[in-house]
């Protein structure tokens, strides 16, 4: 049973990694890519739209990181799980966004 909970903080990793550019975009009052733009993951949604998604997303990450078993920061597993799923969540999330950002091939100025 113990490899459900590190599935599920490897999980909440990758939910939480995601919440951030979303959150802080949203809050920036900035627009950013979303799962709701047409079209999807492509387009931009609204800086209201990221806010309430980055929030879900966090709540989602509380539930699989917090409520189930018991994540301790102490165990070795538990953190490699999480920081393995933010990990590759940022990493996806670098080649997804850059593609549209710029930020894959940066221009040096």
């Amino acid at each position: 049973m113990e490899w459900l909970h590190e599935l599920s903080y490897f999980a909440g990793g990758l939910v939480l990694a995601n919440a951030i550019p979303h959150f802080v975009s949203g809050t920036m009052g900035r627009p950013f890519q979303s799962p709701f733009a047409k079209p999807h993951g492509e387009g931009l949604s609204s800086s209201t739209i990221n806010a309430v998604w980055g929030f879900f997303n966090l709540v989602i990450a509380y539930l699989l990181i917090c409520r189930v078993g018991d994540f301790d920061l102490r165990a070795t597993a538990d953190v490699a799980a999480l920081g393995l799923g933010m990990l590759l969540a940022a990493l996806f999330s670098a080649w997804g966004f850059g593609r549209f950002n710029g930020g894959n091939a940066p221009v040096q100025g």
